[in-house]
Parts: C-alpha cells; structure tokens; sequence
C-alpha cells in the first residue's frame, strides 16, 4: 500500500514539473500507473491532499539540503555550485523545479495548500541565505549586500534558466552557474 502511495506522489511530482498542478487529473495518474482512480482516492482523497503530501515531500527534500548547507567544511562556492548542479540533475530538460510550478499555481490553489507553498519557498529561500551569508563570512561577496535580496536573486536566476532550457533546449543552467559565480566574486 505505502509503495502504491509513493508512486503516487512521485507521478504528481513528474506530472506538476510537466504540465503544473492545475492542469494534471487523478485520470492522468490512474492511466500512467495502470490503476483505478478509485485507488488513487484511496490513498489521497481530494486532490488537495495528494497536493499537501507533494509539499511535505518537497520539504522533506529541502530540509536533507539544508542539513548539508550547515556544514562548514565545505565552503559557499561550492555549496551554491552543488545545488545549482542538483538543480540541473534533479529535472529532465522538459520539467522544471517542483516548487516553481507550484508556485506559478499559487493563486489557483486551495488555501491549506497556498499555505503549504509558503513553507516550502520560505524553506528554500532559507537555504539560498545560509549559503549567502557564509559567502559574506568568507569574504567571497560584500557584506554589504543584502542577504535576502541576494538570495532571491540567485534563486531566480536559477529556476529562470530551468525555464528557458526547458523552451530552448538549451542548457543555459551552466553559464547561469558562472554568472552567478562572476557576480559573487566581483561584488
């Protein structure tokens, strides 16, 4: 029962970088698993459900990256290097990031899962800062700079790139790497 779940909410995941959670149906799950709809309501019963178990996965996620964010052996160049790399290896060149699907559905959602959407972006936005203001300690950028402002920025640049590989096919994820790094370093 739990692994039927888990290929549940993998699929919505899929189905939600693809199309976005507005425009997938508990239809388009039974026909790609092979199972009834009825089963999918077994397990999650309203659509919103599945969408409040497709957030707690994706903090889940988030929070395993914040926990190797907080490791002080590895220093903040690399840190940013490696989620931008997770980043481009997590999503085929056609899907974009979970969250940013989620978040371009916000106004459409239920508000318990609106709110979930909040957690899950303040979440993220978290881990950018950490990485940010450890690039501040090591001197890497100005400690002038804004930590917030800064973060957004970054993450911005990164899901933008997401969106125009995924309409030119392009892998622009990587000069958007060095970009970012160029500007961190000459700030």
């Amino acid at each position: 029962m739990e692994n039927r779940k888990t290929q549940i909410v993998d699929l919505a995941i899929k189905l939600i970088q693809q199309k976005g959670y507005v425009a997938f149906s508990y239809d388009d799950i039974s026909k790609q698993l092979g199972v009834t709809k009825a089963s999918i309501h077994y397990h999650f019963e309203k659509k919103e459900d599945l969408g409040t178990a497709i957030t707690e996965r994706l903090s889940k996620s988030l929070e395993n990256s914040l926990l190797l964010i907080k490791n002080p052996a590895v220093s903040a160049e690399e840190k940013l290097k490696k989620f931008i790399q997770q980043q481009a290896e997590r999503f085929e060149c056609t899907e974009i990031c979970p969250i940013s699907s989620l978040q371009t559905d916000y106004e459409s959602l239920p508000h318990s899962l609106q709110e979930k959407i909040e957690e899950v972006s303040r979440l993220e936005l978290t881990i950018m800062k950490e990485i940010v203001s450890q690039a501040q300690t090591e001197k890497i950028i100005n400690g002038s700079e804004d930590v917030q402002s800064l973060a957004v920025t970054i993450l911005s640049s990164i899901k933008g790139a997401l969106l125009y590989r995924r309409v030119l096919g392009d892998d622009v994820l990587v000069s958007v790497q060095n970009q970012v790094n160029r500007f961190l370093r000459n700030s």
